[in-house]
């Protein structure tokens, strides 16, 4: 379905903005008018990394007059395989300021509003409210859902997307007129059920792809043209080459934007609503987890420990702990890893970060190998405090 302009349109364009946008005004659905709006637009993007990149650098472009940029990271080598906005020569740099540079070089009639913060439900609502639009850019479910409440709250529409190895989905989410993300997802997914990005890798140029779907999805609500993807899921997969879209109708049982809502505002606490680990696994890592350097002085000291690295094998050929046995999680799930522990040995287990290794953690208790742990921060740790020369992914 169309639907109105979201914003209005400047009183003018100047001389130079004629120049630069002329590829725009000669299109009969965007004009003069149309690019009058995108002027006096304000679009905020959450995030500067993988979605956020090609979304910032093409809403620039596209002459959106105020862009904000809130996200409170820096800028990691293992970012530059997508993340376009920046260099190697940002490493280390703030990512928002990052993209404020790459924003300002690719349009300087833009005015860039840098948000160098952490979303939280402190100062989500404050920041929303200065802008028409939202893209959402976020790779985390509580982020996700906060987003979307927040939206809703608001009254505002944002266009989210999503990415993981070579799938990605697409969407405008505005209750105004539609569905709202909780309609679609109205819980999130169990703990470690869903891997990340981090943990199951994305193909880069899929971050350009779905970024720029987003920008045009943007356009279209702020200028009025064409049909927005409200009510409609457009999923991509990239091996196949395959798009497709798929209706999502408004839940009138939804519990933030339907006939009779309950949730009428933000949540006290999203990562405890998403849970990012189990209550089993948080009960299983209590009082069993180690550091990456308690467990060098066990290896050091020839302690009676069987070390297991529960990532994938694509993970464990990049970077492993000396002595890990490789055990995917996987395999703890659904069993066929306990016939192989050993049951002479203490258990200890690790993953990248610790999210998975407690996960496992809680598995192996039950299997009645109490006395096992886990490594805080796995592998990321381990490079960090013992072995800085070893690669990071």
């Amino acid at each position: 379905m169309s639907l109105p302009p979201l914003v209005e349109p400047a009183a003018e364009l100047t001389v130079d903005e004629v120049r630069r946008y002329s590829r725009h005004l000669i299109i009969p659905d965007v004009g003069m008018a149309g690019q009058k709006r995108l002027k006096n637009a304000k679009v905020l993007c959450v995030g500067a990394g993988g979605l956020g990149s090609p979304a910032l650098l093409y809403l620039a472009a596209a002459g959106v007059g105020t862009l904000g940029v809130i996200d409170f990271d820096v800028v990691d080598e293992s970012n530059l395989q997508r993340q376009v906005i920046h260099g190697q020569s940002d490493v280390g740099r703030l990512k928002a300021e990052s993209a404020a540079a790459s924003v300002k070089e690719i349009n300087p009639l833009v005015d860039v509003v840098v948000h160098n913060v952490a979303l939280t439900t402190d100062n989500v609502m404050e920041i929303f409210s200065g802008y028409d639009l939202i893209v959402d850019g976020t790779d985390n479910f509580a982020t996700r859902y906060m987003v979307n409440d927040a939206a809703v709250l608001l009254g505002k529409p944002y266009v989210w997307g999503s990415i993981y190895r070579f799938d990605g989905q697409a969407s405008v989410f505005w209750a105004e007129h539609g569905p709202c993300y909780r309609c679609l997802y109205p819980e999130p997914p169990p703990p470690g059920m869903v891997p990340s990005c981090a943990e199951g890798g994305v193909l880069g140029v899929l971050c350009a792809s779905i970024g720029s779907i987003q920008v045009n999805e943007a356009i279209k609500l702020l200028t009025g043209i064409g049909e927005p993807l409200v009510g409609r899921l457009m999923i991509y997969d990239a091996l196949e080459m395959n798009y497709r879209s798929v209706k999502v109708r408004k839940d009138p049982e939804c519990v933030l934007c339907g006939k009779n809502p309950t949730v009428t505002q933000l949540l006290d606490d999203y990562e405890a609503f998403c849970g990012a680990v189990s209550e089993e696994a948080q009960e299983a890592a209590s009082g069993s987890t180690i550091t990456a350097a308690d467990l060098k002085s066990l290896q050091d000291a020839g302690e009676n420990i069987y070390v297991i690295d529960v990532r994938e094998p694509n993970e464990y050929e990049i970077v492993s702990i000396p002595g890990a046995v490789l055990i995917p999680k996987g395999e703890f799930i659904n069993g066929s890893a306990l016939e192989k522990l050993p049951q002479d040995k203490r258990i200890v287990l690790h993953c990248k970060s610790g999210a998975r290794s407690a996960e496992v953690l809680a598995i192996v208790k039950n299997a009645g190998f109490s006395d096992a742990v886990h490594v805080g921060g796995g592998v990321l740790s381990w490079i960090k405090t013992i072995d800085p020369s070893l690669p990071t992914y």
